[in-house]
């Protein structure tokens, strides 16, 4: 699971501190679903931020993988996840894109309440060739799989969400499907219309030849 949480600050809360246009605090993580130990293959994290914050690539080694960071602006992070030795493979790159102010029709009672704004994707990594160690490793050291329940909003994935995703997309799907059949019945019943039209032109071409030998 890999996302951001962004709270805007509230006017009697927001630090003294900060640059003067700073408007949220928010934080970017790489984490297990259900907050589940990823350390076993994880061996470290970096993030890369927009160029206009000090130390803009921020590499952690310890979890909780995720940097805190406060802003007015939404970006595009970069996350690259460094596996474990025993893993022997290239490090997976993924991006995010900071989600700061909530959209929707519940936008505008959302932002007046000074709600957090939940951003997070599931995403599988798969080893299709691991290394006798790192197969051992993923085998022993406990499970990430989905769990059956939803959970909170900082973590609903689950395998009830999965298939109620699937079943959206198996209607959307078949939907599709229905407009391309109507749609080629369709241009199938005009091709239809042309083609008799041509034939009948042309036997009336023909009958009018025949009747005006030259």
């Amino acid at each position: 699971v890999y996302g951001s949480v962004a709270t805007p600050f509230r006017p009697e809360n927001r630090p003294s501190t900060l640059p003067p246009d700073h408007t949220h605090k928010w934080t970017v993580m790489v984490k297990g679903v259900r907050d589940g130990d990823v350390t076993h293959f994880i061996k470290k994290v970096q993030f890369k931020l927009h160029e206009t914050y000090v130390n803009p690539v921020r590499t952690i080694e310890n979890p909780p993988f995720e940097v805190s960071e406060t802003g007015w602006g939404e970006f595009e992070i970069q996350i690259k996840i460094y596996f474990v030795p025993e893993a022997n493979e290239k490090p997976c790159s993924l991006f995010h894109f900071l989600t700061l102010h909530p959209y929707g029709p519940d936008a505008e009672e959302w932002r007046a309440s000074f709600r957090p704004v939940y951003s997070f994707s599931y995403d599988e990594l798969i080893f299709p060739e691991p290394t006798e160690a790192m197969f051992n490793i993923l085998t022993s050291k406990g499970s990430v799989l989905l769990p059956n329940n939803k959970g909170s909003e900082l973590d609903p994935f689950s395998r009830e969400v999965e298939q109620q995703e699937l079943d959206k997309l198996a209607l959307k799907i078949a939907e599709v499907q229905k407009l391309l059949k109507d749609k080629r019945e369709a241009i199938e019943e005009r091709e239809a219309q042309i083609k008799a039209l041509k034939e009948e032109r042309a036997k009336k071409e023909a009958e009018k030849a025949a009747q005006n030998p030259e």
